[in-house]
C-alpha cells in the first residue's frame, strides 16, 4: 500500500467504528481517522496483505510507515490494535476450552459469538463474560452442530452483530462415556461420531463457503485426544473421532489452498475440563492415582485458551497446526516432574 494513498485527519479521541461489513469506507482509532482512496479494500488488496490487515490495522500501517516519528511504545500500541474487533465464532463455547476461548478473545478486545447446544447454557456464558467484558461484544446462538441448518443460523447471526467474521472455530466435541467399545450402545456412538465428524465438516463447509464470498477469514478445528494416533483404552471411538478430524483438516488445507482464506488446527494437549474429569466420577480411587500423571502432562484451562488465543490472532499460515503441548515440553516435564510438583487441581 502506498503510504501516500492515506489522508490523515487529527480528531478527538474516539471509540473504534465497528465495520458494518467487509468493505468499509473507513477506519477510527483514538485520535486517528484513515480513509484510503479507492477504499484500499479490494478483494484481492486485503487477501494478499494479511500482514497490513487492511480493514482492521490501518493504524498498524500508519506506525510502519510513520515509525521515525511516533515513539517505540506508541509503535508498539498501535499495531497490536490490529487484533481489535476480530469477530469470532467458537462452537461449543459455553463451557471448557471454549469458554475459555471466549474469555481470552474478549481479555484482546475482540468480539465473540459463544454457542452450544441449549438455549439456558448460551445465556448462562453470556451473562458471565458480560459481567467482565463490554456488552456490545458479547453475544450467543444455540447450535446444534450435527444440523447443518443451525450452524449456518449461527453464521447468519453473527454477521448480523458483527457484520462479517473474521475466525471460526470448530470447537465443539462430546468424549462419550469411557467405556470399551463392544460396551457402548448404539446411540452412544452415534452421538460422539456425529458431533466430533460431521459438525467438523459441516461447519467448515459453511464457514468456507461464506469466506470465499467475503473475501477472507480463518477456519480452525480443534484436534484432540488421538488425533496424532495415539491410543487409550475406553475412548477408542472418541480418539477416531479426532483422527479423522486431523485427516479432514489436512485435507482441507490441500483443497483451499491459493484461496483467499486460512485453515488450520488446534491442539490444546490434555486439559482439566469436566470433559476429563467426568470420567472418574465413579472411580475416586483411580482418580487419585490418574492425578500423579495429570499433574505432570495436563494444563489448567487459563493456562492453555490465552496461548491458543494469542497464536490463532498473530497466525497468518495456512495450514498451520497450533500445538500447546510440544514434546520437547512433553519430555522436559517428565524429566522436571521429581524436582518439580505440580497441583492443577
Amino acid at each position: 500500500i502506498d503510504p501516500l494513498d492515506l489522508t490523515i485527519y487529527p480528531l478527538q479521541p474516539a471509540r473504534m467504528i465497528h465495520p458494518s461489513g467487509f468493505t468499509p469506507d473507513i477506519h477510527a482509532h483514538p485520535g486517528i481517522l484513515i480513509e484510503s482512496v479507492e477504499n484500499c479494500l479490494l478483494r484481492n488488496v486485503y487477501s494478499r496483505v494479511r500482514k497490513v490487515d487492511v480493514i482492521l490495522s490501518a493504524p498498524c500501517v500508519l506506525a510502519h510507515t510513520f515509525q521515525n516519528f511516533v515513539p517505540y511504545e506508541s509503535r508498539n500500541y498501535l499495531c497490536r490494535r490490529q487484533w481489535m474487533m476480530k469477530s469470532i465464532v467458537i462452537t461449543g463455547s459455553t463451557r471448557g476450552i471454549g469458554y475459555g476461548l471466549a474469555e481470552s478473545f474478549l481479555a484482546r478486545d475482540c468480539a465473540v459469538m459463544v454457542s452450544g447446544r441449549n438455549r439456558e447454557g448460551v445465556d448462562n456464558a453470556i451473562n458471565k463474560l458480560r459481567s467482565r467484558f463490554p456488552e456490545d461484544r458479547v453475544f450467543g446462538h444455540p447450535c446444534d452442530v450435527r444440523d447443518p441448518g443451525q450452524l449456518q443460523a449461527l453464521w447468519n447471526e453473527a454477521i448480523s452483530r458483527f457484520g462479517k467474521i473474521d475466525i471460526w472455530i470448530n470447537n465443539a466435541g462430546l468424549s462419550g462415556p469411557q467405556m470399551m467399545t463392544w460396551e457402548l450402545g448404539p446411540e452412544q456412538v452415534k452421538e460422539v461420531v456425529d458431533t466430533n465428524i460431521l459438525g467438523v465438516i459441516f461447519g467448515s463447509q459453511i464457514a468456507v463457503r461464506c469466506m470465499f464470498d467475503q473475501g477472507y477469514g480463518s477456519v480452525y478445528n480443534m484436534e484432540g485426544m488421538g488425533g496424532d494416533g495415539r491410543m487409550h483404552e475406553g475412548l477408542i471411538p472418541y480418539g477416531m473421532t479426532k483422527y479423522g478430524v486431523n485427516y479432514f483438516t489436512r485435507g482441507l488445507v490441500k483443497e483451499t489452498k491459493g484461496r483467499p482464506i486460512i485453515v488450520g488446527s488446534l491442539r490444546p494437549g490434555m486439559v482439566v475440563t469436566s470433559f476429563l474429569t467426568k470420567q472418574f466420577v465413579d472411580r475416586p480411587e483411580e482418580f487419585e492415582k490418574a492425578k500423579r500423571i495429570f499433574n505432570i502432562i495436563a494444563n489448567r484451562v487459563e493456562d492453555v485458551t490465552p496461548w491458543l488465543a494469542e497464536k490463532i490472532l498473530e497466525n497468518e499460515k495456512h495450514g498451520i497446526c497450533i500445538s500447546y503441548m510440544s514434546r520437547w515440553k512433553f519430555l522436559f516435564r517428565f524429566l522436571s516432574a521429581p524436582f518439580s510438583k505440580r497441583d492443577i487441581f
